[in-house]
């Protein structure tokens, strides 16, 4: 099994006629997702690379059963481009684009949030990959193999890393959920379809400094989740008051700080790697027990 994105996944992709949205779709394409539609209100009625292209998000979803969509789209159009999408009720929107205002994200994760209809991934995010199955996003596919570890990540960088240095094992779904301070998708989220996953055994979490994201998912490890979680926090080195990385990654005091966010993960049972490969070969160790 996978989380979210799967065998049956028919992904729309919007903006397909752009330079990114072309050559993502080809790749995703070219890694066996099933890229039936693009979305180009200018350009209907053509086709992109054999896919067809559509007015609207609900017209690629009428003629083509389309549940996904993959969201390549400048930052100032983004907003109207998720909007279309939760509007035409499609149940994930991946999106992609870095630099999108957060109040323009407020806005549409909001939107998504009254209407309970669909699930958004990012923005600022890599995507989501079940490998062997599908691919909504950047992440390369030949990385890893389908396995039974389950990735969620802030880091899309350390996304790629990690499935590298576990593919040995494999993954059921990988999942970059964007660095950004809003987010439409958080630790937590992936946290509990992974636990109900059964073809997942274990978690990687990666997490960084900013924020108390990681916190909260520590108590609801400790509260909800039975399965192995392996953790990293990317920033231990991240100079005392400095803004990093991310537009998320702000520290204020000893809030949000690499160490902190290590201790409540520790306290809930989680194993903390204080590098990527460290917390690569704890997981490595878990999964040889299992």
């Amino acid at each position: 099994m996978a989380i979210w994105l799967d065998e049956n996944s028919r992904i729309v992709v919007q903006g397909i006629t752009g330079s990114e949205g072309s050559k993502h779709a080809k790749r995703m394409a070219a890694s066996g997702a099933k890229i039936v539609a693009g979305v180009n209100a200018r350009k209907a009625g053509q086709s992109q690379d054999g896919v067809p292209v559509f007015a609207s998000v609900a017209e690629a979803m009428e003629q083509t059963g389309a549940d996904v969509s993959v969201i390549f789209v400048p930052p100032k159009f983004t907003k109207d481009a998720a909007l279309e999408a939760i509007d035409a009720e499609i149940p994930l929107a991946v999106v992609i684009t870095e630099g999108v205002p957060v109040h323009d994200t407020t806005s549409f994760f909001a939107t998504a949030q009254a209407k309970g209809k669909t699930r958004i991934i990012g923005p600022n995010c890599p995507g989501i990959i079940s490998p062997g199955k599908s691919n909504a996003g950047i992440i390369p596919a030949s990385i890893t193999p389908p396995g039974r570890i389950g990735l969620v990540s802030k880091s899309g960088t350390l996304t790629y890393q990690m499935m590298y240095e576990l593919r040995d094992f494999g993954f059921s779904t990988g999942v970059g959920i964007g660095g950004d301070p809003v987010i439409g998708t958080i630790h937590i989220d992936a946290l509990d379809a992974f636990e109900a996953d059964p073809e997942t055994d274990a978690i990687v979490m990666i997490g960084e400094i900013g924020g108390d994201a990681e916190e909260r998912a520590a108590a609801h490890i400790e509260a909800h989740i039975t399965k192995p979680v392996v953790g990293y926090v990317a920033g231990f080195t991240a100079p005392e008051g400095k803004t990093m990385g991310h537009a998320g990654a702000i520290v204020s005091g000893s809030s949000g700080t690499a160490q902190a966010k290590k201790e409540a993960l520790e306290k809930a049972g989680v194993r903390v790697g204080k590098t990527p490969s460290e917390t690569a070969r704890l997981m490595a160790d878990i999964m040889r027990s299992l």
